[in-house]
């Protein structure tokens, strides 16, 4: 028997007329792999450095400002230390700014783990099934592989600079948008990168807004508050008249964990884009299945 949350997506997604892309959050590489979240994974490389503490502290726990600060420090311990000769030797001609050798570190770190498999049965069923699924495509702000070994015939486009500039066809596509950690100069880790990053967001808003219009996205692995998918839904709400509003609302579902023994639901919520109300669908539950 289908759950309720089931039907309810069902009957959401048979009212469009193309099938949806997925927007995979670092939840859902916590959930599947065991991916540390941002503070944890930073404090990982502050072994030869200061205390992760005094970088968060220093800049009131903005995670960018935070990997600025350890970068400029990572830097040349990265150079004299005899620990990273081997990384030095790969990445030499690679050295393009000072937030290079942290960003090397951390990519061979998500190249080991992106390859982990859960060993909970619930999950091992899970990505069963997510693995067959029907889906035009995938956005992503993860860095780790994950969902490339998921989806092994999937294009994956690395970066805004390949998105904007290529051809995609929004079919059996990946889109990272924050980078990779197989090329690691093109992670958005620091407050210059986000600096960029936000910069380019309107000429990647106009290169999404078809597809944001035309498909039904599903969030995964974010938080509805998360800063990142706010700017960039604002990016797109900026260019949209007030007709589209309705249909680029409807078409936002985000997937968040009941908390506790909260049951199951699929509900309509209010997001709050500047001064734009959106009416978007939150669908609450434990079980991933109940949406795959």
């Amino acid at each position: 028997m289908t759950s309720h949350v089931t039907d309810q997506l069902t009957k959401l997604l048979k009212a469009n007329t193309a099938a949806p892309f997925l927007f995979i959050g670092s939840g859902f590489s916590r959930r599947y792999i065991g991916l540390e979240n941002w503070e944890e994974l930073l404090s990982r490389f502050c072994e030869k450095i200061k205390n992760f503490g005094f970088y968060s502290s220093q800049n009131n726990r903005d995670m960018p400002k935070t990997a600025s600060d350890m970068a400029k420090d990572f830097n040349p311990v990265w150079w004299e230390s005899d620990e990273f000769s081997e990384s030095r030797k790969n990445h030499q001609g690679e050295m393009h700014h000072v937030s290079s050798a942290l960003k090397f570190e951390i990519s061979n770190y998500l190249t080991g783990i992106s390859s982990n498999k859960p060993t909970d049965e619930k999950y091992v069923k899970e990505l069963e099934v997510l693995s067959r699924i029907n889906v035009d495509g995938i956005i992503t702000t993860n860095w780790d592989l994950f969902l490339e070994e998921l989806f092994p015939d999937y294009q994956v486009y690395i970066g805004q600079e390949e998105l904007l500039f290529s051809n995609p066809q929004s079919i059996a596509e990946i889109y990272k948008i924050h980078g990779c950690s197989s090329r690691p100069n093109s992670l958005v880790l620091t407050s210059e990168d986000y600096e960029a990053f936000e910069a380019k967001n309107p000429y990647l808003a106009a290169k999404l807004i078809t597809l944001f219009i035309e498909h039904p996205i599903i969030f995964i692995g974010y938080s509805i508050s998360d800063k990142n998918i706010q700017k960039i839904i604002e990016s797109i709400v900026n260019c949209l008249g007030q007709d589209k509003l309705d249909t680029f609302g409807k078409n936002l579902v985000f997937v968040q964990r009941p908390r506790g023994e909260e049951e199951a639901s699929f509900q309509e919520s209010i997001m709050s884009i500047g001064e734009t109300r959106l009416s978007i669908t939150v669908i609450k539950t434990h079980d991933y299945l109940d949406i795959y």
